[in-house]
């Protein structure tokens, strides 16, 4: 269902006064007017319906009705490390992400990145974050995707280090385009990750000594049949299939040789 994703908070008062774009998307293309409700996204996550009492003079002004009481997720966060690609391939792997429900999107530049490390990559992050936000309302995606500044591969691994003190059982998995180990996602995830996380190589994939460092620090290989896909595919295929395992994990159950199987009613 698609929801508005408010840009910023209500005020204290709960009133939101919207503009421009935000402004032109609701009563202009959605046809919204005076004394109609619109479903919401706050920025925070929670679900919300916004009153709206004026629209004169290019600005929507409304009220928001409380939060909606919903079921909390039982799913864990879904992070994407993703090697920096060519071009724009970045921007469709964040709206891809943004609309999978993936919680973290981490650029690094990988030794094969063809792109270099800068000071300053404010403006690429304010626009994937425009990205996420417009990925979000066309999906209705309740998952709030955060986008990290990219960083160094080296930054990366400090940082993975920083979630494993967060997390009691995170879980990272290295989607590799040769067969290092025999292991399937259900095998990594049948152990009750509490935070999932994937990285995907940029054009050309991992070089050794990245490949060696994320196993060192307890990082899972993975490959995914005989197909070499590309970073894009690479990263919605990844992710796609990890929330989908992690969705129908009831389904599944212990056999009794220990490993898992398809449970049918």
């Amino acid at each position: 269902m698609k929801r508005f994703v408010l840009p910023f908070p209500p005020s204290p008062e709960g009133m939101i006064r919207l503009y421009e774009d935000d402004y032109h998307y609701l009563v202009r293309v959605k046809r919204l007017e005076a004394g109609m409700r619109f479903d919401a996204i706050l920025p925070g996550g929670k679900e919300s319906q916004i009153h709206i009492l004026s629209t004169a003079d290019n600005i929507l002004i409304g009220e928001c009705m409380g939060e909606m009481e919903k079921m909390p997720s039982t799913l864990p966060p879904i992070a994407l490390f993703q090697g920096f690609p060519k071009g724009s391939k970045m921007d469709l792997i964040v709206r891809q992400a943004a609309e999978g429900g993936v919680s973290i999107v981490a650029p690094f530049v990988s030794e094969f990145s063809t792109v270099k490390l800068k000071k300053d990559y404010g403006e690429k992050v304010k626009r994937w974050e425009r990205i996420v936000r417009e990925a979000r309302q066309q999906s209705g995606s309740e998952i709030k995707t955060e986008i990290l500044p990219p960083m160094s591969f080296d930054s990366l691994l400090e940082y993975w280090e920083s979630l494993k003190k967060e997390y009691q059982r995170p879980l990272g998995i290295l989607f590799h385009q040769a067969p290092l180990e025999k292991g399937t996602f259900h095998d990594y995830l049948n152990n009750y990750p509490d935070f999932v996380a994937l990285a995907v190589g940029p054009e050309g994939g991992f070089s050794r000594q990245e490949v060696s460092r994320f196993l060192s620090v307890g990082w899972k290989p993975m490959v995914m049949g005989n197909t070499v896909l590309r970073t894009e595919t690479a990263a919605l295929y990844g992710t796609a299939a990890i929330r989908i395992i992690l969705l129908e994990s009831e389904a599944w159950t212990p056999d009794q040789r220990g490993s898992s199987s398809l449970k049918f009613p």
